[in-house]
Formats: C-alpha cells, sequence, structure tokens
C-alpha cells in the first residue's frame, strides 16, 4: 500500500510537472512579448522624461545666453556713449584728480608741474643745451609729463576699480539674497571692501546723508569712475527703484559679465604679447642703432646735431617715427 502511494504521488506529481511545462511552453512567447512591451514602454517613458529635462536644460541655457548677450550689449552701447560723451566734453582738472585718487588741489597740482618743469630746465642747463632746447623741456616738463602722470593714475585706479568691482557685487548679491536691503548692501562695501571700491561706495553712503537717493548717488559715481561698467550698474539700480524686479539676479549677472570681459581681456592681452614684442622692437631699433654708431664713430652722428640739414633729417625722422609708432600702437591695441 505504501508502495502504491508513493508510485501514484509520483505519477502525478510528473503529471503535474509535464503539465507545468507544456503551459509554459505555450505561454512562453506570450510572456516575452509582454516582457519586451514592457521594456519598451519604459524606454520611451524615460526617453520622454530625458527630453524633457535635456529641452528644460536647454531653454534654461538659452534663456542665460540671453541674458548675458543682452548685458553685454548694453555694456559695449554704454562704453560706446561714454566715449563719445567724453570725447565731447573733457572733465575739469578737479574732476580728473578725483578720478586719479590724488587727494591734492588744483593749485598744488599746478605748483608741482612747474616745480617739475623747472628742476628738468636746471638738469638740461646744467648739461649745456641749448636756450630753444631748455625751453622745449621746460614746457615738456611742466604741461606735458604731469597730464600724462594724470592720466596714467587714473588708468591704473580704472583698472584696480574693475578688478574688485565683480567681487564687490557677489557681496552685493549674497547680502541681498539674505534679507539685507540694498542700503545696507551698500554701506557693508563702503566699510568692508577694498579700494578704490570701498572709496566709491564710501561716496555713495556720504552722498545719501546729503539728501540723494541710492539711483542718483550711484548715477554720481561715474564721475570719479569714468567706466561703462559703473554706468550700468546706476542704470539697474535705477531700473530696479522704479520697476522693481529681481536685483540680485542683475547684479549678478553683471559680475558676470564682468569676469568674462576680463578673462577675454587677458586672452587678448596674452595673444597679442608676441606683436606687442616686435612693435618694441621695430621702435626701439632706430635709436639703439643710432647709439652704437655714436659709440663707435661720434664724429660721423655729431653732424646730424651741428649741421642744420641734419636737424632737418632728425625732425623728419622724428615725425616718420611718430606715424610708425602710432598706426603700430592702433594694430595692437583691441578693443573688448
Amino acid at each position: 500500500m505504501f508502495g502504491i502511494d508513493i508510485t501514484i504521488l509520483a505519477i502525478v506529481g510528473l503529471v503535474a510537472l509535464s503539465t507545468a511545462g507544456l503551459a509554459y511552453g505555450i505561454l512562453f512567447t506570450r510572456i516575452e512579448t509582454e516582457k519586451k512591451a514592457e521594456s519598451r514602454v519604459r524606454k520611451v517613458k524615460s526617453a520622454e522624461a530625458d527630453r524633457v529635462q535635456v529641452k528644460a536644460a536647454r531653454d534654461r541655457m538659452n534663456e542665460m545666453s540671453k541674458r548675458r548677450k543682452s548685458v553685454q550689449d548694453s555694456l559695449k552701447d554704454l562704453e560706446k556713449k561714454q566715449q563719445e560723451k567724453t570725447a565731447k566734453a573733457k572733465p575739469n582738472m578737479k574732476v580728473r584728480l578725483i578720478q586719479a585718487g590724488l587727494k591734492i588741489t588744483i593749485p598744488q597740482f599746478y605748483i608741482a608741474s612747474v616745480v617739475f618743469g623747472a628742476v628738468a630746465s636746471m638738469l638740461a642747463l646744467i648739461a649745456g643745451l641749448q636756450l630753444p632746447v631748455i625751453a622745449g623741456i621746460f614746457l615738456i616738463g611742466t604741461a606735458g609729463v604731469p597730464r600724462w602722470f594724470l592720466s596714467f593714475m587714473i588708468k591704473r585706479r580704472s583698472n584696480a576699480f574693475l578688478n574688485e568691482f565683480p567681487n564687490a557685487l557677489d557681496v552685493m548679491v549674497r547680502s541681498i539674497k539674505s534679507g539685507l536691503p540694498l542700503n545696507d548692501a551698500i554701506r557693508l562695501i563702503a566699510v568692508d571692501g577694498q579700494e578704490p571700491v570701498r572709496a566709491e561706495f564710501k561716496r555713495v553712503i556720504e552722498a545719501q546723508q546729503v539728501g540723494l537717493n541710492i539711483p542718483e548717488a550711484c548715477a554720481r559715481m561715474i564721475n570719479s569712475i569714468p567706466l561703462p561698467e559703473v554706468n550700468f550698474f546706476a542704470i539697474v539700480i535705477a531700473i530696479q527703484a522704479q520697476a522693481g524686479g529681481n536685483l540680485s539676479e542683475a547684479l549678478g549677472n553683471l559680475s558676470k559679465v564682468l569676469r568674462e570681459r576680463r578673462k577675454m581681456k587677458a586672452k587678448v592681452q596674452a595673444l597679442s604679447m608676441e606683436a606687442k614684442a616686435s612693435a618694441c622692437i621695430i621702435g626701439a631699433l632706430p635709436f639703439i642703432v643710432s647709439f652704437m654708431v655714436y659709440m663707435t664713430s661720434p664724429d660721423y652722428m655729431m653732424i646730424l646735431f651741428t649741421d642744420p640739414r641734419g636737424h632737418i633729417i632728425m625732425g623728419v625722422s622724428a615725425v616718420w617715427m611718430s606715424i610708425g609708432i602710432w598706426v603700430m600702437r592702433n594694430m595692437i591695441n583691441f578693443d573688448i
């Protein structure tokens, strides 16, 4: 009986296993088809989601690029307008002293210019030069060199301002995002910023203390820092005060544009260094050759200084050299 039961159970098990195998063999194609269909549906949904994400990311990048391009175009337009305005009406000496960051008065500047010209003339007189040459040295030392030095200081201070201005804008953006009002953000730069940005924002705070609002005080910054970036900053502040908007985003975009412009300027300078070195060598070559000829044959070169025809030759050569240097300078300078 026990053996019969085992035989029956074995037969039943084999029948069940055979039935299951037969059913799986029949339904295998349908099961695989359903699996493939589900896999394709999942892939399609995933691809649609990826396309949506890629499209959203592409739209964000396009929007950022449009905003950045708009800021760059606005900066270029403002720079052209500022150059036209500067060409039409040059600032007076008081404004130029403020732009250079020199804490001296106009009479002190003129006195220093005359003293410098007198010292240069005395040195020329001691060297035994003729009176027309001494008069020319006095004129150049009084009216030329001091104003060149003033322009150099203005350019140097403007470059230092541009290097630090994006950092100040980033501080303002973080301050505004953290909940501080614009007035406190400007005051923070005026206290903890780096020169010359700190001095300019301090002037903005002082202008507010005498009754001007923030847009008007920022608009006056262009008088001491003649840069289109400063003008654009004032315009952003004025638009935000009149129409509202996301000031932190606008200042953040301006900071990014300023950094990209600085990188582009550095890249252009690096690429043009070879041309600048060639221009310097070509410009200095006539003077070097003349000096070497004078060292070897002084009598041969002194004819240019003693004979009137030599004076004419040196005058014409100076004019042509000036034209050549001016042309090379314009060829190797690029506006960004």
